[in-house]
């Protein structure tokens, strides 16, 4: 039976260890594999490296014996440091969702696990877009690294059958395979920083099961993780893609720009970087009134998530001078200093040096300066409203 449910779920699932090594030694082959490897890490002897990726023998062996080490010297050269509080809240021992916010591509889950790979808690599978997929071979190296895929894009029936293939693929890893599982609180990143539950994903959650829409969503565990960023190194082209669609509401961004975002994210620094784990959320969604309809119900389980999401948030000097600068106070003037206030305005005005739109009109710079103060008073203004209006199930978390 087990079987027959991996089998089922292959064309979306992380690679078993028994295709591992077949995997990677053809993965290693790939000339794209092979550029990205030299342009992340250049003083790297790539064929000793290849040597090294060949004698892993699994997923779990490739994270931290390649995956860990990688994570931490990245850490160590972009970040000023990568920290979690509420550990205690995950029993390493049983499987969750981890549901988050979204700022960067590739690193919200790539820290968050390697918080994990620190105190040797198994790590997650990671949900990622088939539109990141831009390549074979990344396709493949993410699939080696317990990652399953959210198809995306798909005509409205074909888009059905992969939400409810994906809340059932959800619900077998937590609950038949006791492996925790990290998905993203919204398809794609919050651009102005100011993070809100998706009710579509809620309502793709409840899919898989055989009970109820609210026992459904309580038994794969959701477990809210917070994620603060110092500094977002993609802020300049969050505020470029916000002027180009006030400009243009048709549009889009191309495969180009979310190489270079993904990579923007991965390289340039980032300042401190905080994880807080929330608290599991089962019995309050078992505790919400069974009488509500589908839509009502996915809402309310969005604000608990909101809620936990937004209490968590560690708050830096830089939030409470955007804050100050954007709505023209000086309500947080204690938190920080003038050096602080300079900096920050300097950091700013040097962001936004990097927009390469042409002909910038005055109220296009004002516009995107604006964009600037907004990203980064957006977490503050949140954790406010949480703390005025979630006294109740986020308590245990609140003012960390």
């Amino acid at each position: 039976m087990i079987e027959e449910q991996q089998r089922q779920f292959e064309d979306i699932a992380p690679y078993p260890d028994s295709v591992f090594h077949e995997k990677m030694k053809h993965l290693v082959k790939e000339p794209g594999f092979e550029h990205a490897i030299k342009w992340v890490l250049p003083e790297i002897d790539y064929h000793e490296f290849c040597n090294e990726l060949l004698q892993v023998k699994d997923k779990d062996m490739f994270q931290r014996k390649i995956m860990a080490p990688f994570l931490e010297m990245l850490a160590a050269k972009t970040t000023s440091g990568v920290s979690i509080d509420g550990l205690d809240r995950v029993d390493p021992n049983k499987a969750y969702t981890f549901i988050t916010n979204h700022r960067d591509i590739v690193l919200d889950t790539s820290f968050l696990n390697l918080c994990f790979l620190r105190v040797n808690y198994p790590t997650t599978q990671v949900a990622i877009g088939n539109n990141l997929l831009i390549y074979e071979w990344i396709n493949d190296l993410v699939r080696l690294n317990k990652s399953f895929i959210v198809k995306r894009d798909l005509p409205r029936v074909k888009a059905l059958e992969a939400a409810k293939e994906l809340s059932e693929y959800i619900h077998y890893t937590v609950g038949v395979e006791n492996q925790s599982v990290w998905i993203a609180e919204r398809q794609g990143r919050s651009k102005d920083s100011s993070d809100m539950a998706q009710d579509s994903l809620v309502k793709m959650l409840a899919l898989g099961g055989k009970g109820g829409f609210r026992e459904n969503i309580a038994e794969i565990n959701l477990l809210p993780v917070s994620i603060s960023y110092e500094y977002d190194p993609n802020d300049y082209l969050k505020a470029r893609e916000f002027l180009l669609r006030r400009n243009d509401p048709e549009f889009k961004k191309t495969q180009r720009d979310d190489l270079f975002a993904m990579e923007t994210g991965l390289l340039r620094p980032k300042g401190r970087v905080h994880f807080t784990v929330g608290c599991q959320l089962s019995d309050a969604i078992l505790s919400l009134d069974p009488e509500m309809d589908k839509s009502s119900l996915a809402r309310e389980v969005c604000n608990i998530i909101d809620c936990q999401i937004h209490s968590g948030y560690k708050i830096f000097p830089i939030n409470y001078v955007a804050y100050d600068q954007l709505l023209k106070t000086d309500e947080f003037a204690s938190k920080y200093t003038a050096e602080e206030a300079r900096e920050f305005d300097r950091y700013i005005q040097e962001q936004l040096t990097k927009v390469d739109v042409p002909e910038l009109t005055s109220d296009d710079r004002e516009y995107l300066y604006q964009m600037m103060l907004t990203m980064y008073a957006n977490p503050l203004r949140n954790k406010l409203q949480a703390r005025d209006h979630c006294h109740d199930y986020c308590s245990r978390i609140m003012d960390k």
